[in-house]
């Protein structure tokens, strides 16, 4: 790159890609482009929360995209962070972003795309990677339907693990989109003049996509709650419809544990009409006379 390029006035419009970039290629940000020192920091450093910091030439700004590695096992995304000056635009990532790969290779096939102008091109990778988190919305969607289902139509089945994840899987969206979408409404405002008016207009068309995925990851969020309270509650109902059988049946016997005991005795006892091998028809009879009787009171007071 030459440095003539970023003196001002300078007819050049370009584009540095730093995909996990090592110590030597971070000095470029220090050294060639005299960044400041703690955007510097936070660009080469672990994840942060999507914001916008203005410095007298540039933006510094973090936004985050779909995190294709760790979709397999739940919601995960990754940063990017972009500094935008008035003729240049410089990425940062970990080298798996999408919508960094879609833009080069926009790129590569139109020579022009560039020539739009820094922030042109800094909103196409926005919009790209809003555009990227609605695939991912769909599936979370589509896997809270499947839970619903389970929990009011499979109630032999236990889905408070996956609900849980999802759950888990929403607040980390709705942690990166709400300030994300933040960041972009103050890029729709003209507050930077690294915004021209055009971007801007585009840029909220970009916001508007993300207060839409806000409201509804937001909406999930709720929905997954009342499922998880939902399937809470009913087994809770199923645990005292249990308790209550189980309180019927001991209840039954304990009678039934009285006589068997009485008559079960080694002494003389009264006997019934009959002789010896009609006491125990006797004894079966008055059983389940008593069987019939507290099963008819437990009827009556609506107990069973």
């Amino acid at each position: 790159m030459d440095p003539a390029w970023l003196q001002p006035g300078s007819a050049i419009t370009f584009w540095v890609d730093l995909a996990e970039p090592t110590p030597e290629e971070g000095h470029i940000l220090a050294d060639v482009f005299h960044f400041h020192e703690l955007a510097v920091e936070d660009a080469l450093s672990a994840i942060h929360h999507p914001k916008i910091e203005s410095y007298d030439a540039y933006l510094y700004l973090i936004l985050h995209g779909i995190d294709l590695r760790g979709a397999a096992e739940g919601f995960a995304t990754h940063d990017i962070d972009f500094f935008l000056g008035p003729n240049y635009l410089v990425t940062v990532h970990d080298g798996h972003s999408r919508s960094i790969e879609e833009q080069y290779n926009v790129c590569l096939r139109n020579s022009n795309a560039v020539g739009e102008g820094s922030g042109a091109l800094l909103h196409r990778i926005i919009d790209a990677m809003v555009d990227h988190y609605r695939p991912e919305i769909e599936r979370l969607e589509a896997r809270v339907d499947e839970l619903e289902t389970c929990v009011f139509e499979q109630p032999n089945q236990n889905p408070i693990r996956e609900l849980i994840q999802v759950k888990k899987d929403l607040a980390s969206l709705r942690r990166v989109t709400l300030p994300q979408r933040d960041a972009v409404a103050r890029l729709s405002r003209r507050e930077f003049p690294q915004i021209t008016e055009p971007v801007t207009w585009r840029m909220r068309d970009v916001y508007d996509h993300l207060v839409r995925l806000s409201e509804e990851s937001g909406v999930l969020h709720d929905r997954v709650a009342s499922l998880i309270d939902a399937f809470l509650s009913a087994q809770s109902n199923r645990l005292n419809q249990v308790m209550k059988l189980m309180t019927v049946i001991a209840t039954i016997f304990m009678p039934l544990t009285v006589l068997t005991g009485m008559f079960g005795m080694n002494v003389a006892l009264p006997h019934l009409p009959g002789g010896a091998a009609a006491q125990f028809w006797w004894i079966t009879g008055l059983m389940t006379v008593v069987v019939g009787v507290m099963l008819y009171m437990f009827r009556r007071n609506r107990w069973i």
